[in-house]
């Protein structure tokens, strides 16, 4: 294996730091969104609850959002998503399907499929989302409408 140049290797790197700061802003969002169309409301107990973390954890990562202008929260009230919060969220949501459909398309479990969709959603390019959309698109047409067999000779 012969290494990258230590430029191209470094943006390498700086673009998965960025990934990896903008996933649970990203998972928070479309997770307050998903609470909110299911059930009306998003709590932070909800959200710690659903995330496996502490209530400390939730009020921080809440501060950071509501400083960003993604959420809204008041005293003893759910949380709220600001305009482009839910923007954010439904884009979130969006690479989210389109990645389990692409590990489903592979033939992933459904299991092993959501929970690899949930990382790999946060780190892919547009053009490697283009690519799997694509390729789920081919996928689903060719089983759609097969081709015609070849005529016997």
């Amino acid at each position: 294996m012969v290494l990258p140049d230590p430029k191209e290797q470094a943006r390498r790197f700086a673009r998965v730091r960025s990934a990896h700061r903008a996933e649970m802003q990203e998972d928070y969002l479309e997770l307050i969104a998903e609470l909110i169309a299911e059930t009306g409301e998003a709590r932070a107990a909800d959200l710690a609850e659903r995330f496996g973390v502490t209530a400390a954890t939730v009020a921080n990562t809440l501060a950071r959002l509501r400083r960003n202008g993604l959420i809204e929260t008041q005293p003893y009230r759910s949380i709220f998503l600001t305009e482009e919060g839910r923007q954010v969220a439904a884009r979130s949501r969006a690479r989210h399907l389109l990645v389990l459909d692409f590990l489903l398309s592979l033939g992933v479990s459904r299991e092993v499929a959501e929970m690899d969709a949930e990382g790999l959603e946060h780190h892919l390019s547009p053009e490697t989302l283009a690519a799997m959309k694509a390729f789920s698109s081919r996928g689903s047409d060719a089983t759609a409408d097969p081709p015609p067999s070849p005529a016997p000779n």
